[in-house]
């Protein structure tokens, strides 16, 4: 798994454990590795735990268009720290961070511009 810098880690902000994530979903944390296997989350390792950004979640659900978008970044050759960093980084164009706009049901202009990416 992925170890993530702090620079990073400050700028994504709250984390969940695999734990903490599967709960609100409703699956097992087993799932939630699964679901970072198949590209649909992102997780890295921090303070010695595998993690995901809360904001990941949107309630009991993940945030609509997330897993579209996590497979444009890795398509586009992102890592995974890197994916954070774009997801996470404010936009004035957006405006606000890319994540932001998804979570306000702006995700077709974030996953264009995802796309964008590998060009």
């Amino acid at each position: 798994m992925t170890h993530i810098d702090p620079d990073t880690e400050a700028l994504v902000g709250d984390w969940l454990t695999l734990r903490e994530a599967a709960r609100p979903l409703g699956v097992s944390p087993n799932r939630i590795k699964t679901l970072i296997r198949e590209k649909r989350l992102m997780g890295v390792v921090r303070q010695g735990e595998l993690s995901i950004p809360a904001a990941f979640l949107d309630g009991e659900d993940l945030v609509k268009g997330l897993p579209g978008t996590i497979v444009l970044l890795d398509d586009a050759g992102f890592s995974t720290e890197e994916a954070l960093r774009w997801l996470f980084t404010p936009d004035d164009s957006l405006p606000g961070t890319p994540i932001q706009a998804m979570r306000e049901n702006r995700g077709t202009e974030v996953r264009r511009r995802a796309q964008s990416l590998a060009f």
